[in-house]
């Protein structure tokens, strides 16, 4: 991979930047997404965040190989860090799983101010993606869910606003959009699909497990089996 010939799932998050953006990428590695998105748009400008010696030193040298020394600047630091208020318009953050995702826009809230949309591509754990940004005042704008090299991915995209808007008024609902995600429950995508088949069989192995145990977590395995039905509803209602 390089900056021209972007993943799949890089080109979907970099789909999600507007024209004439200030992209804040966090945990850049070698670079290729804000230089991709410089190269599509000569209007755009970056900021390649890296917290490790080695990616670093690679996007350095990817920046400079793509000739986008005026404008792209790399940095050094953890997560937002990097990043002073009102400098970026948007923030992406990719391939980590949602958790830490969660924790660099926990930790870089000051960062945030200026920022019209955030995109993150959660490895895993998209959930607390979801309700970070339902928390902190974020609207979930879209969702999108693909497939690549045997790998399912899920890209979240917010901006500033209404945070229940894209959610169901009722409590128990909410709490299905929040694990499946409000959108992919309505778009149904082949992805999508096959994730949450997988998902079941992974539960319904662990529940198994759990039953097997000396003292089973009975709470936690109504929690699982909770899970499974949800799973089974949402197959079930296509």
């Amino acid at each position: 991979m390089n900056s021209l010939q972007l993943s799949k799932r890089l080109k979907t998050v970099a789909s999600y930047v507007e024209q004439g953006g200030v992209i804040a990428d966090i945990g850049s590695d070698h670079a290729y997404l804000p230089c991709y998105i410089c190269l599509q748009d000569e209007t755009a400008t970056a900021i390649a965040g890296e917290v490790n010696q080695g990616p670093y030193e690679a996007a350095k040298g990817e920046v400079e190989r793509q000739e986008l020394t005026a404008r792209i600047q790399v940095r050094k630091g953890d997560g937002l860090q990097v990043l002073d208020p009102n400098e970026a318009t948007h923030i992406t953050i990719a391939g980590m799983g949602g958790t830490l995702i969660s924790s660099i826009l926990e930790n870089g809230k000051s960062s945030l101010a200026g920022v019209k949309r955030i995109i993150t591509q959660p490895n895993v754990d998209a959930e607390d993606v979801r309700r970070w940004f339902r928390k902190e005042g974020y609207a979930l704008i879209d969702e999108t869910i693909l497939e690549e090299d045997g790998r399912i991915y899920e890209v979240l995209v917010a901006e500033p606003g209404n945070p229940f808007a894209a959610y169901s008024e009722q409590e128990q609902e909410q709490e299905k959009e929040l694990w499946f995600g409000p959108y992919l429950l309505k778009k149904r995508q082949p992805a999508f699909l096959k994730k949450w088949q997988l998902e079941k069989g992974k539960l319904n192995r662990v529940v198994g497990q759990m039953k097997q145990a000396q003292q089973p977590d009975e709470y936690k395995i109504l929690q699982f089996n909770e899970r499974i039905k949800w799973i089974e509803e949402v197959m079930h209602n296509g």
